[in-house]
């Protein structure tokens, strides 16, 4: 069968098996844009993220599913009323959050080494507000350096870059862990 004659939740069902997840979580509050939460669901799918929590409402699935691409049941999505439900849920877990916020205490993300002893979250901020104050005095804050003229990328891009670099560090992890 050729790629292009199997619909896209035949592929999902089919890598499925070979799929990897990671100890890795996203957590965000509830966006402007409903679409952000979708995209959102799409990265911690494709980068194996075991959840995804969300401060707030969670929009329909009808919503959700056309920017997820379709991963609406591929990630567990987790809903808290405010920032305290689940900094009480991520300490009871032992979870180390990871903030990616604009702050001049903020640690680039090149220089930043996660640490893969307990799982891990990465918070992304709402599109105006940014990471509740809260959240941030409980988490290690990173930034992403942006040399362009734009200082500010969309949340949804943002948990792409550090999905990504904690995958790949969790992978070297693993590697150097292993005897």
């Amino acid at each position: 069968m050729k790629y292009r004659d199997e619909t896209r939740k035949e592929r999902y069902e089919k890598k499925r098996a070979s799929a990897k997840t990671y100890p890795i979580s996203i957590a965000c509050v509830n966006f402007m844009h409903d679409g952000n939460l979708g995209y959102l669901i799409r990265a911690a799918s494709c980068f194996g993220a075991q959840h995804l929590h969300v401060i707030g409402n969670v929009p329909s699935r009808k919503l959700l599913n056309p920017p997820s691409g379709g991963l609406y049941d591929y990630v567990e999505i987790m809903q808290y009323k405010d920032p305290g439900e689940f900094l009480l849920y991520a300490k009871h877990q032992c979870i180390n959050i990871v903030a990616a916020e604009i702050d001049q205490a903020a640690v680039p993300l090149h220089e930043y080494v996660f640490d893969f002893r307990r799982p891990t979250c990465i918070f992304v901020g709402h599109e105006q507000s940014g990471v509740p104050a809260t959240v941030m005095i409980s988490s290690d804050v990173v930034q992403i350096p942006m040399p362009g003229v734009g200082y500010c990328l969309n949340t949804a891009q943002t948990a792409n870059i550090l999905m990504y670099e904690a995958v790949r560090q969790y992978d070297s992890f693993v590697r150097e862990s292993s005897p």
